[in-house]
């Protein structure tokens, strides 16, 4: 159905009968001054059919030339290929458009090369796509809603989590298809050696010999001894067989690689947000009012949200001009004032910090020879408290610090966001230090202490008399770790914040006030993110079904910590910007996966795997699996995996990377050239609109006519 241009312009109004006739007035018109102005060149984004400024009626000898040509342009805006959507018109405006191409598709549908039908195809099957992976997003409507109603910043813990929550998927699938389905097609897997067997390496047997109770039955579910010691849930259960060591390996690179892709791609895209919200480009408040809403809302309740959103984000510009102001302003003797109390801070920050890690050294000492203790082997509660002190100290300095340190960040005189930076910075070097410490302690004793020539150590080239399978030993640890952080996170929630807000709502007195409305913590409940998702990184190679029982617990943790936000939590008095967010959580994110990759990565070129168990046994390190494997490949398979390590083909790989990165360098400069040059004209442009303004009020007020 053919629409005309003049009847759409008069359906979305026109400017008319607001100047005299061109009769009533002498010299230049108002109507060519204003069509001067650099805002009369973009009617396009009005929409098509909108006439110029200061067009009229009367003018139909003058303007009919000119009304012709506009007709034209209009014409060609409205075959514009691009998506109605894309478009920067009034909705009504777009409806036509769709409309028109829709008819006209249905004409035009059969004819055109065999290419363009395609590319046709081609490009709404791209679209298809994108809306259907949109959809499928778990979580899409709870995160929009908690967004307009606690602010972006809380809305990023829950996207980080929904992320997190599809690696572990990924892992658990990967696990599934290269580890536990390859053993059991192998046939059944053999049980633990006997006491029987003789080797050098003594002997191990993890199932407990006679009538077991439920109180030693409920120990080795918590501690990951007992009847799971030798189950699928630990590396020592695999049996030795060479194509299952050979995925068994594959599967660990396979989950990394996986994931160092997944988190560089979301922390480009957060990057790419950070940078413009830096640049203030979109930070000014002219963009926040005119340009941030959403015309395409339906709904009062969606309309609400939006609402609160932007309110949030003008909050947040409030905010952080007041600090720039007050920082603007500071004389010599306030500054050097301020840069004194943030070193004082820092080595207060430093001290407690090392106090932390010397307690979880000493605490890891301590717990084998508290459990050769024959008072703690008679209590079984006892001995589950000594198995997990690593993991109750960890969660006691992880619990009791950060409080801290939030009290030390407003006194420095930063911004909120960058207060939540630095918050985040001393939290996450806290909470992952604390685990490298661990890490350390038990590579003290898997090793003994680095010495191959000690007593304990000649033998096997490990501790074996102490821990005679050692991966399964250290997959326990994350394992505990894991249950304790689980078990916390759950006690808190019922015995802390729930309580609370009874207290706050029943107590409208003093004691209501004393324990005062809660806010939703974002970097402490970030790093207890990233720091479970790092204590899965390291133990899921020793432990693989470690992933799984993430996933589930990331699950459990969604819907609690959505019942604990909605229930016993206000908007935050305070907020703060999410793009710093959206970009450094992952980046805090790829320091964990590369703390974690040290030890792995330690554990399978250096140290001997055990001689007992897992499906590495009786080979002199992890990765010798992998060159005998290939020896047994055919002769041209060989010699190709070997030139792949090369100097002939490394040479050449980084030659051809450098020129690629010159290049990528030398496109990003060209590009920072261009979007200066076009920052300059638009200053210009802005100028000259400024100048026609001032000439159009002169105009004005000499002629009175006009």
């Amino acid at each position: 159905m053919e629409e005309n241009p003049t009847l759409e312009s008069e359906a979305w109004g026109s400017s008319r009968g607001w100047l005299a006739p061109q009769e009533a007035r002498g010299g230049p018109s108002l109507s060519s001054v204003l069509n001067e102005l650099p805002s009369a060149a973009t009617l396009r984004y009005r929409g098509p059919g909108v006439l110029p400024w200061g067009a009229l009626e009367e003018e139909e000898e003058d303007g009919g030339r000119s009304r012709k040509a506009f007709t034209e342009v209009t014409q060609t805006e409205l075959q514009d290929p691009h998506p109605s959507r894309e478009l920067p018109w009034p909705m009504q405006a777009r409806r036509a458009h769709r409309q028109r191409n829709a008819s006209r598709d249905q004409v035009v549908y059969g004819s055109g090369t065999k290419t363009d039908q395609w590319a046709r195809l081609l490009r709404r099957s791209k679209e298809k796509t994108k809306e259907g992976l949109r959809s499928l997003q778990p979580w899409a409507w709870t995160l929009k809603r908690i967004g307009g109603q606690f602010g972006a910043g809380t809305e990023s813990y829950f996207s980080l989590l929904r992320f997190l929550l599809l690696l572990n998927v990924l892992a658990s699938v990967l696990m599934a298809c290269m580890t536990l389905l390859p053993t059991w097609l192998g046939g059944a897997p053999p049980g633990p050696p006997g006491p029987n067997i003789s080797s050098p390496c003594g002997f191990y047997n993890p199932h407990s010999q006679g009538l077991v109770t439920f109180a030693t039955q409920l120990f080795n579910l918590l501690s990951g001894e007992g009847y799971l010691e030798w189950s699928p849930l630990f590396y020592g259960f695999y049996p030795p067989r060479p194509r299952l060591a050979v995925t068994y390996l594959c599967w660990a690179f396979a989950v990394g690689l996986i994931c160092l892709l997944l988190i560089l791609h979301r922390s480009v895209s957060g990057l790419k947000q950070t940078l413009l919200a830096e640049s203030e480009a979109l930070t000014s408040y002219s963009h926040r009012v005119f340009s941030a809403w959403d015309f395409g809302l339906c709904g009062d309740v969606h309309v609400r949200l939006r609402q609160r959103i932007i309110l949030y984000e003008l909050k947040v510009e409030l905010e952080e001009t007041v600090v720039w102001r007050q920082a603007a302003v500071r004389t010599l003797g306030q500054q050097a004032r301020v840069w004194l109390v943030r070193v004082l801070l820092n080595l207060l920050v430093v001290a407690l910090l090392g106090a932390a890690f010397y307690g979880v050294y000493w605490a890891t000492g301590c717990t084998v020879e508290l459990q050769e203790m024959p008072l703690v082997q008679e209590l079984p509660l006892l001995k589950l408290g000594v198995n997990y002190l690593p993991s109750i100290f960890i969660a006691g300095v992880n619990f009791v610090l950060p409080p801290v340190f939030k009290l030390i960040a407003p006194l420095e005189g930063y911004t909120r966001s960058r207060q939540i930076v630095f918050i985040l910075l001393r939290t996450v070097f806290l909470r992952l230090a604390s685990l490298v410490v661990l890490l350390f302690s038990l590579w003290n004793q898997i090793t003994c202490g680095g010495d191959s020539e000690a007593e304990d150590c000649k033998t096997c080239g490990y501790n074996y008399k102490q821990l005679p399978c050692w991966e399964t030993v250290l997959g326990q640890e994350m394992y505990k770790l894991l249950l304790f952080d689980l078990l916390t996170v759950l006690a808190v929630a019922l015995l802390i914040q729930f309580p609370r807000k009874l207290l706050c709502g029943l107590c409208p007195g003093a004691l209501g006030r004393l324990a005062g409305t809660q806010e939703f913590q974002v970097p402490d409940e970030v790093l207890g993110l990233i720091y479970a998702q790092t204590v899965v990184w390291v133990g899921s190679f020793f432990c693989p079904l470690l992933p799984l029982l993430n996933t589930v617990k990331f699950l459990l943790l969604f819907y609690l910590k959505k019942l604990t936000l909605f229930s016993t939590c206000s908007p935050a008095a305070r907020t703060f910007r999410a793009s710093a967010a959206n970009f450094f959580f992952p980046l805090v994110l790829l320091l964990g996966l590369a703390i974690s990759s040290v030890p792995l990565l330690y554990s399978i070129f250096l140290i001997p795997p055990s001689k007992l168990c897992g499906p590495f046994r009786g080979q002199s390190s992890i990765w010798a699996q992998i060159p005998e494997s290939i020896s047994s490949l055919p002769e041209t398979t060989q010699n190709f995996l070997f030139f792949l390590g090369t100097q002939a083909f490394a040479v050449p790989l980084l030659l051809i990377s450098s020129i690629l990165m010159a290049y990528t360098v030398a496109l990003a400069n060209s590009y920072g050239r261009l979007i200066s040059e076009l920052k300059r004209q638009r200053e210009t442009e802005a100028q000259n609109k400024v100048f026609l303004a001032r000439r159009a009020v002169a105009l004005t007020s000499t002629k009175p006519a006009l």
